[in-house]
C-alpha cells in the first residue's frame, strides 16, 4: 500500500463537499501539473491519502481511500471548463485523476504548523519550503506517525 496527501482549497473543494457528495466519493480532477499527474498514475485502488485543505489555515482534515485507479480527466476535453487544455485529445489525453472515497474526518485537523515541529516529519514533501505540489506521496512512517497524532 502506498500513502499519499490530497491538496485543495476549501473554496475550491473542501472536505464538507466530500462528505456531501454522492457516495462521499469524488474524481480528484483538474490536476496541471505533470509531477502530480505521474504520482496520480502510480496510485493503486485501496490506497489512502490525507484530505489536505491549504489557504488559510492549512491543515490535514481527513483521511481518504482510492476507489479507482487513475483515468483521463475529462475536464482537459471541455472547453467550458476551467481546467480545459487544448492540446489534450481523446486519443491522447495528457492529464489523469483518481476517485476518492471519504473514509473519516480527523477529531481536529492537524496544521501544517503543528506537523512543521515534529522532528519525524522532516523530509515530508508538504513540509519542504516551496513545495506547491497538489498531491504528494507520504512516506509509510510519516503516514503512521501522522495517523497517530490524530488518533486514528
Amino acid at each position: 500500500m502506498n500513502y499519499w496527501l490530497f491538496k485543495t482549497e476549501p473554496g475550491c473543494f473542501s472536505w464538507q463537499d466530500l462528505e456531501n457528495a454522492p457516495g462521499q466519493i469524488t474524481s480528484w480532477d483538474g490536476v496541471r501539473n505533470y509531477q502530480a499527474r505521474n504520482f496520480m498514475c502510480a496510485m493503486h485502488k485501496g490506497d489512502l491519502g490525507f484530505f489536505y485543505h491549504s489557504g488559510k489555515t492549512p491543515a490535514i482534515v481527513g483521511l481518504v481511500e482510492v476507489c479507482r485507479q487513475a483515468y483521463p480527466d475529462h475536464t482537459a476535453l471541455d472547453p467550458e471548463n476551467q481546467h480545459f487544455d487544448p492540446r489534450a485529445t481523446p486519443e491522447k489525453p495528457i492529464w489523469h485523476m483518481v476517485d476518492v472515497r471519504l473514509v473519516r474526518p480527523l477529531e481536529r485537523p492537524l496544521t501544517r504548523r503543528a506537523l512543521s515541529v515534529c522532528p519525524e516529519l522532516a523530509g515530508m514533501e508538504l513540509l519542504r519550503r516551496g513545495s506547491r505540489l497538489s498531491v504528494q506521496p507520504v512516506e509509510a512512517a510519516a503516514f503512521a506517525f501522522i495517523c497517530a497524532l490524530a488518533g486514528c
